[in-house]
């Protein structure tokens, strides 16, 4: 397998992350088009920073929308209260790249890979769902106390009140020999919360649960203070988690990001496709551990080339292409038809990846 190394580390980032909420207002902006225009292209890039939001982009679409109201919906619904300058700029689509889509050309040119292993129920490498889990782990402990709305946090709190969590953090898995070696979250918390009094809840309520502590190194906040965060701290830019959204590093990704576009853009709606068709080749027993790759030119509906290997560690692996062929059809229009990808489904993609999450249509299971 790809990550067939004695050791490797994976990572995983909460919605308030500041690339995180760009994603997510990036894609509520593309489900609003779809929901009114499922026709709707749109190629939507988000940018914040220090109290500045710049949405901006291309579309063609027959919908009405006002981007600063979405964006300060999906802003406040993930759990920021403070202010922030919109600025929108979005343009109608080039018609350059628009001939070549209307006659069911792929938006782009670009490379996609879908993965699929028998490892766990999700099909996908446990790493991966583990690390997931400890940073939407996080996002739960904080909304489901009736107190975190509120802001307020004492020390003197109970221990059940995990209001002191905010809205930015990270995770981290490490893996060596097979067995987890350590676990690194990072949460952006309240003044108050003291960092043992943090170490000691986020061990008992997120890590030990989801992990375990058996010879684990556990590290939290290791910088020893996380108070500032989202666009308060740090930039934010759609797109900038990419292996985040996919495999976390552990197979080759094409370089295309997925959020705030359109399904007639290979570079999300291919790399569904991919991830359908390795998931359906490993369920139906093809294969234990299955790649997938695609590549496309700017305009043409047939893909350049399509692939599928069965990566059993071998270094050429076993070619299961002809599966593809049989029961696949990776043209931008067909994939769009068989997945239903002009549904607004996207804004639930855009927080901890884009796999393995069983509504979503690509993560469907078919007899081949």
């Amino acid at each position: 397998m790809f990550y067939n190394s004695k050791i490797y580390t994976v990572e995983s980032v909460t919605s308030g992350h500041p690339d995180k909420v760009c994603d997510q207002i990036s894609d509520a902006v593309l489900d609003e088009c779809l929901r009114q225009d499922p026709k709707s292209r749109v190629a939507i890039e988000t940018f914040g920073s220090h109290g500045l939001l710049v949405v901006g982009g291309e579309l063609t679409t027959k919908v009405d929308f006002d981007t600063e109201s979405i964006a300060r919906k999906v802003y406040r619904d993930i759990g920021y209260s403070d202010e922030l300058r919109v600025i929108s700029s979005i343009v109608r689509q080039s018609q350059d790249i628009a001939q070549g889509v209307d006659t069911g050309g792929a938006g782009d040119q670009g490379i996609m890979y879908g993965y699929a292993t028998d490892e766990t129920p999700e099909f996908l490498p446990s790493a991966v769902v583990l690390v997931h889990r400890l940073a939407s782990g996080l996002e739960e402990l904080r909304r489901r106390d009736p107190s975190a709305s509120s802001g307020q946090f004492s020390a003197n709190s109970q221990k059940t009140d995990f209001s002191w969590i905010k809205p930015d953090g990270k995770t981290q898995i490490t893996v060596e020999n097979g067995k987890i070696k350590s676990v690194l979250v990072s949460t952006q918390h309240a003044e108050e919360a003291e960092q043992n009094f943090i170490r000691d809840q986020l061990t008992i309520h997120l890590i030990v649960p989801i992990i375990g502590n058996d010879g684990i190194e556990i590290l939290v906040n290791p910088t020893g203070k996380f108070v500032q965060g989202g666009f308060a701290a740090d930039t934010g830019l759609t797109g900038r988690k990419i292996m985040v959204d996919t495999y976390c590093g552990l197979v080759p990704h094409g370089g295309g990001a997925f959020s705030g576009k359109d399904p007639t853009k290979v570079d999300r709606s291919a790399a569904y496709m991919a991830r359908f068709a390795a998931k359906n080749i490993v369920a139906n027993g093809f294969a234990k551990k299955c790649l997938v790759s695609v590549a496309y030119a700017i305009g043409r509906a047939e893909p350049l080339m399509v692939s599928a290997i069965d990566e059993n560690g071998d270094e050429n692996g076993r070619d299961l292409t002809v599966i593809i062929h049989k029961n696949f059809d990776f043209r931008p229009l067909a994939i769009i038809e068989r997945l239903g990808l002009r549904q607004p489904i996207y804004l639930e993609t855009a927080a901890y990846g884009h796999f393995g999450k069983p509504n979503l249509p690509w993560e469907a299971l078919v007899k081949l």
